[in-house]
Order: C-alpha cells, then sequence, then structure tokens
C-alpha cells in the first residue's frame, strides 16, 4: 500500500478524525464522501454534486455512486475499529437498491456483524431525509489484512 496513504489514514485515527481518514483515502475523496461519529456511530455522507446524477429526466442519483458510499462506510467503519491502517478488500457486496436517491446529500451508516481475524461481515444502509426510509442497504464481506 501507498507508504503516504498509509501515513495519512494512521494521522487521522490518532487524533480521533474519522473524516481525515474518508479524505486519506482518493475515492471516498472523488465522491465527495465525508464522515462524522455520533455517539460512536460512524456516519459517512456522500456530499451532492450534479456530477453523480445518472438519471436527468428524474434526477436520480447515479447507482454506482451509491454503491460507492455504501462499500466506503463500511471500510471507513473497519478502518476505524480496527488497529491496521490497511484497507479491507472486499469480497463480496450485493446491494438492494430500495427507492430513487433524489439529488441531494446522501448518509450512510453499518453495522459489523462479524469481525473475525482475518474476515468482517457487514450490513450498510442510505438515506437521505429520513434514516426509516433508505434509499439502498447493502451486505458485505471483507478481507482484512493480518499484518
Amino acid at each position: 500500500m501507498n507508504a503516504l496513504l498509509t501515513e495519512k489514514i494512521a494521522a487521522a485515527r490518532a487524533v480521533g478524525d474519522p473524516d481525515a481518514v474518508a479524505r486519506a483515502i482518493p475515492y471516498a475523496e472523488f465522491l465527495n464522501i465525508t464522515a462524522v461519529l455520533d455517539d460512536d456511530d460512524l456516519i459517512a455522507t456522500m456530499n451532492f454534486n450534479p456530477r453523480i446524477i445518472g438519471n436527468p429526466a428524474l434526477p436520480a442519483i447515479h447507482g454506482g455512486t451509491i454503491g460507492g458510499l455504501l462499500e466506503t462506510t463500511a471500510i471507513l467503519k473497519l478502518l476505524w475499529l480496527q488497529e491496521t491502517v490497511r484497507i479491507p478488500k472486499t469480497i463480496t457486496i450485493t446491494v438492494d437498491y430500495l427507492r430513487s436517491a433524489g439529488p441531494k446529500n446522501t448518509h450512510a451508516r453499518c453495522s459489523v456483524t462479524k469481525l473475525g481475524a482475518r474476515v468482517a461481515n457487514v450490513k450498510i444502509f442510505a438515506w437521505q431525509d429520513n434514516p426509516g426510509k433508505p434509499v439502498a442497504g447493502a451486505n458485505a464481506n471483507f478481507m482484512l489484512s493480518t499484518g
């Protein structure tokens, strides 16, 4: 892994700043994902930008960016929980698109259902205005660093 990326993640974790962890990951930066802690729970937000519109007729955010938010949220949570600065590798992710996501900020949170020595299982959901009305959900498995 890139030494500069490792250093950025380590520095962000040392000061307790989940947003700096998100900003250290180029893809999260590209999607304009920010992160905050809410009662020890990490919430990631994909801040709206017109370039992520997939269907201008509705308009609706492209599903690929929603999937990217879900996966990135899980990675950020695992980085936050683990002692490692090595980014978990996605084994599988299954995304369920539940409703159209309009042109506004989209938030996500996840729960780690199993955190093993080598593999983590995670459930993630994303919403816009109301956490009770998710726009998408996902189940994912990640390979964790062993070194």
